[in-house]
C-alpha cells in the first residue's frame, strides 16, 4: 500500500480532482462544504488497475493552513502537485513545491487541473511555466498531466501513469519499531479512542502495547481498520485507524506519535542539517524563534546556529534544534521551520 498527498494553491481543485479519481469527497468538515475550501485533512483511498491499494492525504491550500498541509504530507511517498490551468503557478503553488523539496519526498506528478476553463494555447502556456517551476525540485521529470475533474477529460491517463509510476516501487521496510504520528484523535461511541496516521517503521497488531509519545501514555489497540476494513495487521506505509483502549481521547493531540513501548524517546534539542530557502526575506539568526514541523506535530523552538551567527538564504548549515516540549524524532526524519506564516527552510535530523 502506497500513501499519495496533495499539494497546491487554494481553490486549484485538489479535493475536486480526489473525488474524481476516488468517488470520495474528502472535505469531511461542514465549514469546508459551506466555504468549498479545504481547512483541515481529508483523506480518500481507491484501487489502481495493477490492483495496488492507494491512499489519497488532501491538503489545505490557504496560506493560514501550511501548518495543517505540514501535518498531512508526513510520510507520504508521491506528492501530487495541482495547478489550476485558469491561474497557472501561484504563491501557495511555490510554498508547497519548497515543502516537498525539504521533505525530499521520493517519487511526484503534476496535475494541470480545470482544462475545461480554458483553451489548448493556454494550456500549453501554462505546461510551460510549471516545466520552469520545477526545474531543479524533486518534481523536475515529473511530467505535466492535464485533466477536467468536471469532464473527467484526462482522469484515466492521470490514474494509468500513477499505476506505472507505483509498478515498481518498493514496499516501506519493517523494522520493527511502528510509529503512527497521529493526525487526528476521536472517540467513536461504544468503541472508544480511535487515532489516525500513516504508519511508518514497523507493523501495528490487535492486542499490541502501545505508548505514546511523548506524553507516556500507554494502552493496548483493540482493533485496526485501513480504507474502512478491519485488519488484524497493518504494515508499514498503511493509512490506519487504530482503536485504543486505556487511553483517553483527550489525553491524545495531533503530533502524538503511537509507538510500542521502550525505544522511542523523545527529544529535548537534536542537531541537524538545515537547508535555508533562497527566497526567505531575511538572513536567520543564532538563537531565534521558529516552528518547528516534524512528522505531524507543531512545536515552537528555538533555532541555534553551530557554525555562525546567521543562515543566509541559499545555504546549508550545521544547527541545532531546541523545541519547547520534547519531541520524538529519530535519525533521518526530516523537518520543516516555519516563522509568521513563512516557510524559511527544512531539513534532516
Amino acid at each position: 500500500m502506497f500513501v499519495i498527498g496533495t499539494a497546491g494553491h487554494v481553490d486549484h481543485g485538489k479535493s475536486t480532482l480526489v473525488r474524481a479519481i476516488t468517488g470520495i469527497d474528502p472535505d469531511r468538515l461542514q465549514e469546508e462544504k459551506d466555504r468549498g475550501m479545504t481547512i483541515d485533512l481529508g483523506f480518500a483511498w481507491f484501487s489502481l488497475p495493477g490492483g495496488q491499494e492507494i491512499s489519497i492525504v488532501d491538503v489545505p491550500g490557504h496560506e493560514k493552513f501550511v501548518n495543517n498541509m505540514l501535518a498531512g504530507v508526513a510520510g507520504i511517498d508521491m506528492a501530487m502537485l495541482v495547478v489550476a490551468a485558469d491561474e497557472g503557478v501561484m504563491p501557495q503553488t511555490r510554498e508547497h513545491l519548497a515543502i516537498l523539496d525539504l521533505l525530499k519526498i521520493p517519487v511526484g506528478i503534476v496535475v494541470l487541473s480545470k482544462i475545461d476553463l480554458v483553451n489548448d494555447e493556454w494550456v500549453d502556456l501554462v505546461t510551460m511555466d510549471i516545466e520552469e517551476l520545477t526545474k531543479g525540485s524533486v518534481l523536475e521529470d515529473s511530467s505535466v498531466y492535464p485533466v477536467s475533474a468536471e469532464t473527467g477529460a484526462g482522469i484515466e491517463d492521470l490514474i494509468d501513469a500513477i499505476d506505472e509510476m507505483f509498478a515498481t516501487s518498493e514496499n516501506r521496510p519493517n523494522n520493527g519499531r511502528p510509529r503512527l504520528p497521529v493526525d487526528r484523535a476521536f472517540t467513536v461511541s461504544g468503541f472508544g479512542t480511535v487515532v489516525t496516521g500513516t504508519l511508518l517503521d514497523g507493523s501495528l497488531e490487535i492486542g499490541q502495547e502501545i505508548e505514546m509519545s511523548p506524553s507516556g501514555h500507554k494502552g493496548r489497540i483493540r482493533g485496526l481498520q485501513s480504507h474502512k476494513k478491519k485488519e488484524n495487521m497493518v504494515l508499514p506505509g498503511t493509512r490506519v485507524a487504530a482503536n485504543i483502549s486505556g487511553i483517553d481521547q483527550d489525553q491524545i493531540r495531533r503530533g502524538e506519535v503511537l509507538t510500542v513501548p521502550g525505544w522511542l524517546r523523545s527529544s529535548e534539542a537534536f542537531d541537524v542539517k538545515l537547508d535555508v530557502l533562497d527566497d526567505v526575506p531575511n538572513t536567520l539568526s543564532h538563537n531565534m524563534f521558529v516552528t518547528l514541523h516534524t512528522g505531524s506535530s507543531e512545536v515552537i523552538a528555538r533555532l541555534r546556529l553551530l557554525e555562525d551567527d546567521k543562515a543566509e538564504p541559499g545555504f546549508s548549515y550545521w544547527a541545532q534544534i531546541k523545541p519547547n516540549t520534547s519531541t520524538p524524532v529519530v535519525k533521518g526524519d526530516y523537518f520543516v521551520i516555519r516563522s509568521n506564516m513563512t516557510t524559511l527552510g527544512g531539513g534532516v535530523v
